[in-house]
């Protein structure tokens, strides 16, 4: 009775310390372009808005990879469906500049659609013959986009679709500076707050999804697929729901990546991509949705400061270049990726389930 008590008067100060905190992030979240300008230049807040697109290409795998437990090594197929889409949509490639409002949802639905037709076939697969499968999908689509110029020119083929319509809300165009209420927002600020609300109703839909009677189907077919379905989940069709729901997040993120480039081509969706996309996912830790973003913001950051310092540390340690910087740059990226993951295995910020998995004792030998 004391402790129902006790916690009953705690309950305000409980959720007076939760509006603080999160007036707080909010208003750091607000800052942070100006923060960021200010003290590391402009060039970091392109790197911040890119960070954010990559987050929301994050979440949507860690749907298929860290709840449902599907291994995708084709996921940046999606994000090239909706980026190709926009730009077909949006440039004077067809000569058609449809608004920034109907481009976007139709990119994430026809890359919605990509999805279930992935996963229609491979339903029956597990583990590494799915990876494999989805690998070949990801290069027929990155192969497909580059040879589509002959006979009839759709994609313009390795030179990719230039001149992209800038994403427009209405007579507001994000592509140039504005001044708002006194105060100057260049274009990189402003991509950055629209990405910043993507980000967060796509983490609002992951939560949602987590919690959801959906969420536990798919866990339950991560543990065991043979157990769910004996247990009446329908697996294929929690299975597809799974890829189209992560195919839904790469298109709206492809999207808004070419909205913001103003340019795209097939060689911005090959498997690197893919790679570093799960990389984000494992590294941060899979199933949980801070670390995955965790995992976004580092991989898109480490790789832009070891290109600083690939160049500079060899200048002040031995006076001249020695190693090729870009060369350099990935050795010491790699090198940081493989400490991380024997430091933490489970991820930087693993889920509570995969940490007791983990930190679990082994059974008794037989």
């Amino acid at each position: 009775m004391e402790m129902l008590l006790k916690n009953k008067r705690n309950a305000p100060n409980q959720k007076r310390l939760a509006w603080a905190a999160f007036v707080l992030l909010s208003i750091i979240l607000l800052a942070l372009p100006f923060a960021i300008d200010g003290l590391f230049g402009r060039g970091w807040v392109r790197v911040l808005d890119f960070a954010l697109l990559y987050i929301m290409l994050a979440l949507g795998l860690n749907i298929v990879v860290g709840y449902a437990g599907l291994l995708d090594l084709g996921y940046v197929a999606f994000f090239a469906v909706g980026a190709y889409c926009y730009a077909l949509l949006g440039s004077p490639q067809f000569g058609i500049h449809l608004p920034f409002w109907i481009v976007l949802p139709l990119g994430a639905l026809l890359a919605c659609l990509f999805g279930i037709l992935l996963g229609a076939p491979t339903l029956r697969l597990r583990g590494d013959y799915l990876a494999i499968v989805t690998l070949g999908f990801g290069e027929i689509i990155r192969i497909f986009l580059n040879n589509l110029n002959a006979p009839i020119n759709i994609t313009n083929g390795p030179q990719g679709i230039s001149m992209i319509d800038s994403i427009h809300l209405g007579e507001f165009s994000l592509g140039r500076t504005q001044e708002i209420f006194g105060i100057t927002f260049p274009a990189v600020h402003l991509h950055y707050y629209l990405f910043l609300i993507f980000t967060l109703l796509v983490i609002f839909v992951s939560l949602r999804l987590q919690d959801s009677r959906i969420g536990r189907a798919w866990a339950a077919i991560r543990e065991d697929e043979i157990a769910a379905a004996a247990m009446g989940i329908n697996t294929r069709n929690i299975k597809l729901l799974a890829f189209a729901m992560g195919a839904t997040f790469g298109g709206l993120a492809g999207g808004l990546f070419a909205g913001f480039q103003g340019f795209v081509s097939p060689e911005s969706f090959g498997l690197t991509e893919s790679i570093m996309i799960l990389c984000m996912v494992v590294l941060g830790g899979m199933g949980n949705i801070g670390g995955v973003v965790l995992g976004g913001i580092l991989l898109i950051v480490i790789p832009e400061l070891t290109r600083h310092l690939a160049g500079t540390a060899q200048q002040a340690l031995l006076g001249k270049t020695v190693i090729d910087p870009e060369s350099l740059r990935m050795l010491m990226f790699g090198l940081a990726l493989i400490l991380i993951m024997l430091w933490r295995p489970a991820g930087l910020w693993p889920s509570s389930q995969r940490r007791r998995e983990l930190t679990a004792p082994a059974p008794p030998s037989v």
